[in-house]
């Protein structure tokens, strides 16, 4: 699963609906709850390889990444209230948008995907909101080091699940950043060595099934 990863020293970088208590609920709109796919996933494609160094592996057609980078693009601009992420499933010819459910992104989603598979899930955080927390606790990172809390990564899941926090203090973190940040604060702790350097990031790959 993809993070867009700080490291120490080197950066790689619901609606509410109310109504009078005598009228019906309101249908929701179509595509305003994720694990719904656009048009393009109605036809079947077959997964393109590439050998590299005698190495066959999975490749990425053109028109997906095309589709991609429009979704990212826009997410990030007019969008980023929803966005979360995305991830590629090379297998299945498809991407996966994580978001925040947002009628006007969906609508978005779906001109971008042109004619390729798209399939849309549920976030409970936009990749905006992990910034935020993100680069909150990036800015904390001296004081965490001078309580002896030591950090090795901060991560935004590209899932939209929380921001993940690398330590070998994983016990520790877990008890002192929530006391500081308040308990609903979207953290996620994981164990993780000293800082080492690590490659700039494509998209995530999605996990193949079995595996």
């Amino acid at each position: 699963m993809r993070r867009c990863r700080c490291v120490l020293g080197v950066l790689l970088l619901g609606a509410v609906l109310m109504t009078a208590a005598c009228e019906p609920p309101e249908a929701p709109q179509p595509g305003l709850v994720g694990g719904w796919t656009t048009a393009g996933c109605e036809f079947t494609r077959t997964p393109e390889t590439v050998t590299v160094g005698g190495h066959t592996m999975p490749a990425t057609p053109a028109a997906l990444a095309a589709a991609m980078n429009r979704i990212d693009a826009g997410g990030r601009a007019e969008h980023a209230a929803s966005y979360a992420g995305l991830e590629v499933d090379q297998q299945r010819v498809r991407a996966i948008v994580y978001r925040v459910p947002s009628a006007p992104f969906d609508d978005f989603i779906r001109q971008a995907a042109e004619d390729t598979c798209i399939f849309v899930r549920d976030a409970p955080y936009s990749l905006q909101d992990l910034t935020a927390w993100h680069d909150r606790v990036r800015a904390d990172l001296e004081a965490w080091r001078a309580r002896g809390v030591r950090i090795s990564s901060i991560a935004s899941r590209h899932d939209g699940a929380g921001v993940e926090i690398g330590t070998q203090d994983v016990s520790r973190a877990r008890h002192d950043l929530p006391r500081h940040y308040g308990r609903r604060a979207p953290l996620i702790f994981v164990a993780e060595g000293p800082v080492t350097p690590r490659p700039g990031d494509g998209f995530p790959t999605a996990p193949q099934p079995g595996g």
